[in-house]
């Protein structure tokens, strides 16, 4: 994953660019929240996402869900 820090308090919810292999953190922070479930996801458990959507998923079984046509 591709982590790139900013300065800055690091609690709450982080902003991030999604990428095809990575995220980029554009606002530290600690979680990020499910785009599926609403629920936190602390960014050292963050494994799924959409490039497309820009948006993080909490499990494999949400992602695919939201990837359904």
């Amino acid at each position: 994953m591709l982590m790139n820090k900013k300065s800055g308090p690091s609690g709450g919810e982080a902003k991030l660019q999604y990428g095809p292999s990575g995220f980029r953190v554009l606002r530290a922070g600690q979680h990020v929240f499910c785009a599926m479930s609403g629920v936190p996801i602390p960014l050292d458990e963050l494994r799924y996402w959409s490039v497309e959507h820009q948006e993080p998923y909490a499990n494999a079984q949400l992602a695919t869900e939201r990837l359904k046509p």
